[in-house]
C-alpha cells in the first residue's frame, strides 16, 4: 500500500471504521438540485457494490457529505476516496452541463476508535439536515441513510 497518498498522521485500516467529510469545491450548494444528489449518491453505491467499503450512515448535504463506513480490504481509504470523488466529480458536473473542480482537494476522515459508539456516531451523521435547520424531522431530507445498527434503532423521529 502507498502512503504516499495519505496525509501525514492518516492510517489506512481494513476494516476500521471511518467518517468521512468531503466539501463542494467553493462551497457550492450543487446537491440541492435532487438529480446531481442522486447522481453522487449512486457513486457511492458502485464504491460499496464493489466492496471497498461498507456504508454504515451518511447524508449528503446541499454542500457536503458525511459518510460512516467501514473500510475494506480491497483498496486503501486515500484509493477509495480518490475513485468516489473523481468519478462522482464526472457524473454531476455532467448533469450539471459543467466541468471544472467539483470537490475540494482534500477530505476529512476521522478512524472511529473501539471505545466509541458507532451507533451515536451514525445519529450524529443523519442528524445533520436537522441541525442545519432544513428539516423537522430527518425522514423528510431525501438524501441520507443508515443500516440498522442495534436492535434499538436510531430514535431520530
Amino acid at each position: 500500500m502507498s502512503y504516499s497518498l495519505l496525509r501525514k498522521g492518516r492510517y489506512s485500516e481494513p476494516g476500521r471504521d471511518y467518517l468521512v467529510t468531503v466539501v463542494t469545491h467553493s462551497r457550492h450548494t450543487w446537491f440541492a438540485a435532487f438529480d446531481v444528489a442522486r447522481c453522487v449518491i449512486a457513486e457511492m453505491r458502485r464504491v460499496e457494490s464493489c466492496g471497498a467499503v461498507s456504508s454504515l450512515a451518511w447524508v449528503l448535504m446541499p454542500d457536503h457529505l458525511h459518510w460512516l463506513f467501514s473500510l475494506g480490504s480491497t483498496a486503501s481509504l486515500a484509493q477509495v476516496m480518490q475513485q468516489f470523488k473523481g468519478r462522482s466529480a464526472r457524473v454531476a458536473n455532467r448533469q450539471l452541463g459543467r466541468s471544472g473542480a467539483f470537490w475540494q482537494r482534500a477530505f476529512h476522515d476521522h478512524a472511529l476508535r473501539d471505545e466509541e459508539d458507532r451507533v451515536a456516531v451514525a445519529r450524529y451523521v443523519v442528524a445533520n439536515p436537522l441541525r442545519a435547520g432544513l428539516v423537522s424531522r430527518i425522514g423528510d431530507y431525501p438524501h441520507w441513510d443508515a443500516v440498522w445498527v442495534t436492535g434499538e434503532g436510531f430514535g431520530l423521529d
